[in-house]
């Protein structure tokens, strides 16, 4: 849901002199974000959950902070796990896809729902959540069933790195 460069840049100079002010468009993310009509209106009733529009310098930092991110993935060397929504209207699947190729990780998973949206646990249809958590505890499983040989190895090269001192 990124804004137009244009827009961002015209954001970014009004930022500096007004931070606080909430005019940052953007579309309804409950919407765009959970299927289920009666999920959204759970969010939509949650007095926890913000619905505004964000100030202009907490979009500056999370712009900021993605576009960071999006720079380092190639530093990401723990195991991990992809989920997205194929019909996902809240994030791109482009940036997930991206976070796969680049990651230094040798154990990596993606894992595309084809027309899921981006509540794949909450605000999916029960089946569909099912899939999910099926696809996530198995991930675990087979990375549990027989210890992290790999986890542990990389652990004892470490501390093996690593001088002892000794107290007197």
């Amino acid at each position: 849901m990124k804004p137009h460069p244009l827009v961002i840049s015209v954001l970014q100079k009004v930022n500096k002199f007004i931070p606080t002010w909430r005019i940052v468009p953007g579309q309804d993310i409950i919407d765009a974000a959970f299927r289920q009509p009666e999920i959204r209106a759970q969010v939509r009733a949650n007095p926890y959950c913000y619905k505004g529009r964000l100030r202009l310098n907490t979009a500056n930092e999370l712009l900021n902070t993605s576009l960071e991110v999006e720079q380092r993935l190639h530093e990401v060397s723990l195991p991990f796990l992809v989920l997205h929504g194929g019909e996902d209207k809240v994030t791109d699947k482009a940036v997930s896809q991206q976070l796969y190729n680049d990651a230094a990780s040798s154990d990596k998973s993606f894992k595309l729902y084809p027309g899921m949206w981006h509540g794949l646990l909450y605000g999916e249809l029960p089946e569909n959540i099912e899939i999910v958590f099926t696809d996530i505890i198995g991930w675990l499983n087979q990375r549990s069933e027989f210890g992290n040989s790999r986890l542990e190895r990389e652990l004892k090269l470490q501390d093996d790195e690593i001088p002892i001192l000794k107290h007197k």
